[in-house]
């Protein structure tokens, strides 16, 4: 029990009333001071407790930071800059530790004493703690390397993008990362082995992606003849950039070649070897319902992505409700552009007709970059009509690299480093050109870049006055809502005025609304593969090889595509409310700040911080 605060009111209550006394004021008076008294007590007592609060909240979210060297690395910091982590069943134990043990910390805070921003902060690292350990029931229900994500992957992709060398130390530092990959790949087979002893196995394709992702890495010097590798192509390009002797130069190079051949290759060796035996144990079926109790882990999966109590048949229903009526928007389409013919023939118009396409060739792809570029950068110039805050850091465009574009997705989005040392990139696939329509770009560059997920993502890391966990920390939900959103917001302010990038916009939602359809078909209906990839192709203009890239993603990262539209809807409703509600009050701005300058939210939170923005409005 506190017993300092009331112990301090009556102290300063009786000085005053003596005071008083003293001064002859009238009984109103002292009393209009002593309550001004407590009322400045209750003020600093706030203040102090918030303060307190977040600095708990950020020692807890650096505590965890510094366990991890990798997102030491991505947040910028050059601290364990040779090391990887461990990814082992007992890190896995202590981190669950370290989750039990914070939840106390912060449970122990009493919120009657925090400021209202402080309180929501109390609130949703509470919810994220108890998710942690409320999950860690499900560790085992994914699939360690697959064609989306996996340290196969991200190990090459890691070293490229995210660990700069300014320095000798900052070399070896990589070098002792390439050294490190042997133990590293031991890791990820002794997660797959867990997770084979329990049955849990990924379907047959899968595999044949992970070898040939993993083959990639060990192409070209110093494996064997032709060009140099991926890794020893970045390092040299790093390296030689360096202002040190041709020596030192040589040696590092030198260095790198033996991590390369000496640790790296034997522990991706390893890897290809297993996953290869491990694939004639695998099977076609490609539900999480083939995984024990995989009907409650699809509905813990669904929770937690769209941050809402909606079943799997709510969301599929709401899928189909959705192509529908983008359907019907697309008809309209069809009509202005004088089309005959139906629907599906028109689909078939704009997947097959090569005007639609750049070439595949290298100028093709410079082009679709170059034009990419344009399109950001004029929907930044028109920023002013839409928001009051914009992102200092900035945005480059780049191809997917090589070595991971032909399993990688279309498009996707990484974040700067809150230093300002690296920009934030939108990552454009250009492996299959035929997969990029022309149609498809603007609303593709406004999602992945502005006003999408740099805007966002970028002024959430730059937010002052709230913790780093939500400054770093995301809710697919809000996150992915708000780049689909961001597709749509263009339009309001005059752009897609040729009506096939119109067609693309709507294409590029009506992707998303097939998405809910098509993961819980597979999940919990038990679509196959086969029919998840016909759904697309009869209800979509986009490319086969984009409607078999979706669905193995949905196979493999259950629940996550659903977020999308989910979000979308969420915020467009909660943009109508409060457009209804304010009347000539209402800012598309102010709106967009409420929705941005919070961090990412659960949208029950959002929902009650744009219930405040009105209430504040109308006041």
């Amino acid at each position: 029990m506190n017993f300092k605060k009331p112990l301090l009111a009556v102290a300063v209550t009786t000085a005053l009333l003596s005071a008083c006394a003293e001064q002859k004021l009238t009984q109103s008076n002292a009393e209009s001071q002593i309550a001004e008294a407590k009322s400045n007590i209750s003020n600093e007592a706030i203040v102090k407790a918030s303060e307190k609060a977040n600095k708990l909240f950020d020692a807890i979210f650096m505590e965890n930071i510094n366990r991890s060297p990798m997102m030491q690395t991505y947040l910028g910091m050059k601290t364990d800059y040779d090391k990887w982590g461990e990814f082992t069943e007992e890190n896995t134990l202590k981190e669950l530790a370290h989750s039990k043990a914070d939840l106390l910390r912060v449970k122990a805070i009493d919120t009657s004493l925090l400021d209202a921003q402080t309180k929501i902060s109390h609130r949703l690292l509470v919810q994220r703690l108890e998710n942690e350990i409320s999950d860690h029931k499900w560790r085992f229900h994914s699939y360690p390397v697959n064609q989306m994500r996996g340290l196969h992957a991200q190990v090459p992709a890691f070293l490229i993008n995210n660990h700069s060398i300014g320095s000798v130390k900052e070399a070896n530092d990589y070098i002792a990362r390439v050294h490190g990959t042997k133990k590293l790949m031991g890791q990820v087979i002794d997660q797959l082995k867990m997770r084979e002893d329990k049955g849990i196995i990924a379907p047959k394709f899968v595999f044949n992606h992970v070898i040939r992702d993993s083959k990639n890495i060990l192409m070209g010097a110093p494996f064997g003849k032709g060009d140099n590798s991926t890794l020893l192509a970045d390092f040299e390009g790093k390296v030689n950039k360096l202002e040190i002797t041709d020596k030192e130069r040589a040696t590092l190079i030198s260095d790198l070649k033996k991590a390369l051949v000496t640790s790296l290759k034997p522990g991706y060796d390893a890897l290809i070897a297993y996953v290869t035996d491990l694939q004639k144990k695998a099977d076609t079926r490609d539900g999480v319902w083939k995984m024990p109790e995989g009907d409650k882990f699809f509905t813990n999966a669904l929770k937690r992505t769209t941050t809402t109590d909606l079943t799997s048949q709510e969301i599929h229903d709401l899928g189909l409700s959705e192509v529908a009526r983008i359907h019907n928007e697309m008809r309209l389409i069809m009509k202005k552009v004088g089309f005959k013919g139906d629907l599906n023939e028109f689909f078939n118009f704009m997947r097959d007709d090569e005007q639609f396409y750049y070439p595949t060739d290298a100028a093709g792809k410079e082009r679709y970059i170059k034009e990419a570029v344009a399109l950001i950068d004029d929907m930044e110039s028109r920023l002013d009509t839409l928001f009051l805050t914009k992102p200092k850091a900035k945005l480059k465009v780049k191809a997917v690299e090589a070595f991971r574009e032909k399993s990688a997705g279309k498009a996707f989005y990484q974040q700067p480093a809150p230093d300002g040392s690296r920009p934030g990139t939108y990552y454009a696939n250009l492996y299959d050109m035929k997969a990029m329509p022309i149609y498809q770009m603007a609303a593709l560059a406004y999602h992945e870049g502005i006003p999408g997920h740099h805007m966002q993502i970028a002024i959430k890391q730059e937010l002052e006055g709230i913790p780093m966990f939500r400054k770093f920390g995301g809710y697919t939900a809000h996150t992915e809502g708000w780049g689909l959103y961001s597709e749509m917001i263009p339009k309001e302010i005059g752009l897609y005025q040729d009506p096939y990038s119109d067609f693309g916009r709507l294409a590029m939602e009506l992707w998303r609304a097939c998405r809910l359809v098509v993961d819980t078909g597979i999940h919990t209906k038990k679509w196959t593969r086969e029919q998840g990839i016909e759904y697309y192709t009869s209800n979509t203009p986009n490319a086969k090889s984009d409607a078999v890239k979706m669905v193995e993603r949905h196979i493999v990262m259950p629940s996550q595509a659903t977020a999308y539209k989910i979000g979308m809807l969420k915020i467009i409703e909660l943009r109508e409310k409060a457009r209804t509600e304010l009347g000539d009050k209402f800012d598309i701005r102010e709106f967009h700040d409420v929705v941005l300058k919070n961090g990412p939210v659960p949208l029950n939170v959002l929902t009650e911080f744009v219930n405040i923005h009105i209430k504040s409005k109308q006041a």
